[in-house]
């Protein structure tokens, strides 16, 4: 049951590419995707608290455009960096830094043993739809028009003493790849080779039903 429902969410997954930085869907639907960073709520006190809710509810009314706030938590690999420490101790000459070094080796494995070691990051999925009297067809047009919507929500997050970040392609592509091959994602980063798989696995469903408006994608060094 569980491998023919992860069968069909990933038949359900209708991109039909991912251009200029920007998600493009079925039925003419456009987005730009942001990553922000967070902030730490409950260590602020009442005022501050206050404020920021009064902020952000300002902030929502402002922007004036509905938003998609998504939560991901993704677990780290640790072997790399396990691999780093080993080797940092093979090469250490001092008996002190050495022996430090192999204690927090054995520290830090005891500690994911029984714990997974875990990144949460935070994005807003900006929307645009093109209008039958203006934009339909003219990619350049929905390039301009999300670019002015992520600089208005950007500036409403800096309202709130956080930054945004817009995904560029690969970034896109990384995020919906940890989504549907997490195990996969955990040991094997998305690189220019898998890239190439990974874009013509999320994208033909989406080219059975519609014809793109922008083929490929741009990957920027």
């Amino acid at each position: 049951m569980k491998l023919k429902n992860k069968s069909s969410a990933r038949n359900q997954i209708a991109i039909r590419g991912v251009h200029s930085d920007i998600l493009i869907l079925p039925h003419d639907e456009y987005r730009a995707i942001l990553e922000v960073t967070a902030l730490n709520f409950e260590l602020r006190s009442d005022e501050e608290q206050d404020a920021i809710i009064d902020t952000y509810e300002s902030v929502l009314n402002s922007i004036g455009i509905p938003l998609q706030i998504l939560i991901r938590t993704r677990e780290i690999d640790m072997d790399k960096y396990l691999n780093d420490i080993q080797q940092r101790s093979k090469g250490e000459n001092n008996e002190a830094y050495r022996k430090q070094l192999k204690d927090y080796d054995t520290f830090i494995r005891s500690l994911i043993t029984d714990n997974k070691i875990l990144t949460r990051h935070f994005y807003i999925v900006v929307p645009y739809h093109p209008t039958d009297r203006e934009g339909r067809g003219d990619f350049e047009f929905i390039i301009e028009q999300l670019r002015l919507r992520v600089d208005i929500v950007s500036k409403g997050i800096a309202r709130l003493g956080m930054h945004a970040f817009r995904l560029d392609n690969l970034k896109i592509l990384d995020l919906f790849y940890s989504f549907y091959s997490p195990a996969q994602a955990k040991i094997q980063p998305l690189t220019e080779h898998v890239l190439q798989k990974v874009h013509t696995t999320l994208v033909q469903k989406g080219r059975e039903h519609e014809k793109p408006v922008a083929k490929g994608y741009t990957h920027k060094a």
